[in-house]
């Protein structure tokens, strides 16, 4: 199972096409704080690619970001459903700050891009990002982010987050499975058995940031812990090619572990 994002410049057709060619057998899509781009997505996939429901959800753990995995989630619990409202209403009141903090700055954004994101459900610095680089402000996404965008850019508003343990309990009362996204330097056997303790059960080992000693010594603890891995290339679009549809993924007999936890 390889894990990636919709929210991207690939559209449903193109995510399933390429994961195909990069022969795949399962796929989760994993938007921030929606599950709106799951349906799409298996429609287009049909029966020849399972797309397993799942979000990522914008959460915080010891007073910094922290990015929680659901693998296997009842797309219509009315819990879930109602915290992804509450994170998505929040981040798009954010992108249209940061758009005026920008303007104010006298940063000149062509007004037609911006009218294509009036009315999308997920607003994140991404998209401000690709709004840049159309209006000639950056050269590039990457660029965007290292001027105006990164953690401490002059325009960033600080996200809403929901505590840790909330977005577990979230995920957990939909029937999912949850998993540290990305995890940094932070990700230690010590705050790997608190958030297990408060009902995670995985860890996103394998990763295109993940050095492969780094991945080792992360498999070592997990299964000592008794958590699952699960993993994927992070994909929101063709650039970076290391994040790529397919450069990252699990095996079968992890995916499989994943769903019987999720059963379970």
């Amino acid at each position: 199972m390889h894990t990636t994002h919709s929210d991207g410049t690939y559209s449903p057709a193109q995510v399933i096409e390429l994961s195909r060619l990069s022969g795949l057998i399962a796929l989760a899509i994993t938007d921030h704080d929606t599950v709106s781009g799951i349906a799409p997505a298996r429609l287009v996939a049909g029966s020849s690619l399972e797309i397993v429901p799942a979000v990522e959800i914008s959460a915080e753990f010891l007073g910094r970001e922290f990015h929680l995995l659901g693998y296997f989630i009842r797309m219509d619990d009315a819990q879930l459903l109602a915290g992804l409202k509450r994170l998505c209403e929040e981040r798009t009141g954010r992108f249209w700050d940061m758009v005026e903090r920008l303007r104010s700055s006298g940063i000149a954004i062509d007004e037609d891009e911006l009218r294509e994101h009036r009315g999308v459900e997920v607003l994140g610095r991404r998209h401000l990002a690709d709004v840049l680089v159309k209006s000639g402000c950056a050269g590039s996404v990457r660029e965007a982010f290292d001027r105006y965008l990164s953690d401490d850019g002059r325009v960033v508003v600080p996200k809403v987050r929901l505590p840790v343990a909330e977005a577990i309990r979230l995920v957990r009362g939909a029937g999912g499975v949850a998993s540290w996204a990305h995890p940094s330097y932070d990700c230690t056997e010590e705050n790997l058995a608190t958030l297990r303790d408060l009902g995670m059960e995985a860890v996103e080992v394998s990763h295109p940031g993940r050095r492969p000693g780094r991945e080792r010594q992360l498999r070592s603890i997990v299964a000592g812990l008794g958590l699952s891995v699960t993993g994927g290339s992070d994909c929101h679009g063709p650039e970076p090619a290391r994040r790529a549809l397919g450069a990252r993924s699990v095996s079968r007999a992890e995916l499989e572990l994943l769903r019987q936890k999720a059963a379970g």
